[in-house]
C-alpha cells in the first residue's frame, strides 16, 4: 500500500512541475497546435506537448516502485509506453499518417498479446460465450487495443475531457486492482491517474497545454491493458469477484468506445476512412448544443460516472442484458443531441429568414421608388 501511495504522490508531482517547463520551451520553439477553423475549436495557439509531462511523471512512478521481478510482464508493458510514446510525440511536433499509427498501434497490440501474454481468452458469458479458441482470441484482443487507443485519441477535442474520463477510468481499475492486492497494476492505474489530474490543472478551460496525441495515445493504451487484465481475473478474484466482468469493463469506458465506434461507423456506411476527421464526435454534439468546454466536460464526467455506478449496482442481471441497457442509454442520448440540435438548427434558420425579411420591408427609399413617386405626383397634378 505504501509504495502505491508513493507512486501517486511522485506521479503527481513530477507532472505538476513538468508541466510550466514544456509550455515554456513550446512557447520559446513555436510547437503549437494551431487552429483550423474547421474542426479544431480553439481559437488560438496552444501548446501540445501535454503528454510529455504526463508520460516522464507516469513511467518514473512505475520504474521507481514496480519489481519487475515480481511482474515480469511489466517490462514489456513498459516498452509499449515507449513505442507509443515516441509516435505520438513525433505526430505532436511533425505530424504523421493515420495509416502510420495504425501501423504502430498493430505493433504494440502484438507486444501485448505476444510477449506479455494478455489476452482475452474468456468471454464468461457474453452471447453465450465463454471460453474461445486462439483463432478468435488473438484477433478480439488486437481489435481491443487498438479501438481502445482511438477511443481515447478521438475524444481528446475539448479541454479537461480526455484527461477528466482518463483519470476516472484508471482510478476505477485501479481501485479494483487495489482492493484484490495487485498492486502492480494498482499502481498502473493509480500513477496514471495522478499524473492527468496534475495536467488537469493546466488543461482545463482556457486551457493553457493540451496532451496532444502523446497523452491521449498513452492514455488509450493504460486503458486497454487494464480493462483486458480486468475482465481476465476480476470473475476469479478472491476479495471482490466480478461474475459480469465484459459488462462492467464495457460500462467503465463506455463513453470514448462507443462514440468511436459510433463515429466509424457512420464514416465507413459513407465509404470514407474510419480514421477521416470531423465534427461528429458527442462533444461537438454538445458544443453544438449550446455547452461550453467546462459543461461539455461535466456533463461527460457525470454520465459515466452514472453508467459505472449503474453497472455495479445492476451487474447481477447478467452480462448479455447489462451490455445491451448501458448501449441503448448511450445511444438514447446522442438521439436526443441530434434531435434538439436539428430543432435548434431550423429555429435558428427561420430566426434569419425573419431578421433578412424585416431588413428588406425597411430597405431605404431606392431610385426606382423614388421614379415611381414622382410618376404618381405628375398624374396627381394632371
Amino acid at each position: 500500500m505504501v509504495p502505491l501511495i508513493i507512486a501517486s504522490i511522485l506521479a503527481f508531482f513530477v507532472t505538476y512541475f513538468t508541466i510550466p517547463v514544456i509550455i515554456r520551451i513550446a512557447l520559446a520553439k513555436k510547437l503549437f497546435d494551431e487552429p483550423d477553423n474547421v474542426r479544431k475549436i480553439h481559437l488560438t495557439p496552444v501548446p501540445s506537448l501535454g503528454g510529455l509531462g504526463i508520460f516522464i511523471g507516469f513511467i518514473l512512478c512505475l520504474l521507481l516502485t514496480i519489481d519487475i521481478t515480481v511482474v515480469s510482464e511489466f517490462q514489456y508493458y513498459i516498452a509499449t509506453f515507449l513505442i507509443i510514446f515516441f509516435i505520438g510525440i513525433k505526430d505532436d511536433i511533425l505530424v504523421l499518417s493515420a495509416t502510420k499509427k495504425f501501423v504502430v498501434q498493430l505493433l504494440v497490440a502484438a507486444i501485448l498479446v505476444f510477449k506479455a501474454h494478455l489476452l482475452i481468452d474468456n468471454m464468461h458469458g457474453f452471447l453465450g460465450i465463454n471460453q474461445i479458441s486462439p483463432v478468435l482470441s488473438y484477433p478480439l484482443t488486437f481489435f481491443t487495443v487498438v479501438v481502445i487507443i482511438n477511443a481515447f485519441n478521438l475524444i481528446d477535442g475539448v479541454d479537461g475531457l480526455a484527461g477528466s474520463i482518463g483519470a476516472l477510468t484508471c482510478t476505477v481499475f485501479g481501485t479494483f486492482f487495489m482492493l484484490n492486492d495487485n498492486f502492480g497494476y494498482a499502481t498502473l492505474g493509480y500513477g496514471l491517474a495522478a499524473s492527468l489530474v496534475a495536467f488537469l490543472i493546466y488543461n482545463y478551460q482556457p486551457a493553457k497545454i493540451f496532451m496532444g496525441d502523446t497523452g491521449s495515445l498513452l492514455l488509450g493504451l493504460v486503458n486497454s491493458i487494464l480493462v483486458i487484465k480486468f475482465i481476465e481475473i476480476a470473475p476469479h478474484s478472491k476479495a471482490y469477484s466480478i461474475p459480469s466482468s465484459p459488462a462492467i469493463g464495457f460500462a467503465v469506458l463506455l463513453l470514448p468506445l462507443m462514440d468511436t465506434l459510433r463515429v466509424f461507423g457512420i464514416r465507413i456506411l459513407k465509404s470514407r476512412s474510419p480514421f477521416s476527421p470531423d465534427r461528429n464526435h458527442i462533444h461537438h454534439l454538445l458544443l453544438d448544443s449550446g455547452l461550453n468546454h467546462f459543461s461539455v466536460t461535466l456533463a461527460c464526467i457525470i454520465f459515466s460516472i452514472i453508467t459505472t455506478g449503474v453497472a455495479f449496482l445492476l451487474q447481477g442481471i447478467g452480462t448479455n442484458l447489462l451490455i445491451f441497457t448501458l448501449s441503448i442509454s448511450f445511444f438514447f442520448v446522442i438521439s436526443c443531441l441530434y434531435l434538439g440540435n436539428k430543432k435548434r438548427a431550423a429555429k435558428n434558420l427561420q430566426t434569419k429568414k425573419l431578421f433578412s425579411l424585416g431588413q428588406s420591408k425597411t430597405k431605404p427609399f431606392g431610385v426606382s421608388s423614388l421614379k415611381k413617386r414622382i410618376i404618381e405626383v405628375a398624374v396627381e397634378d394632371n
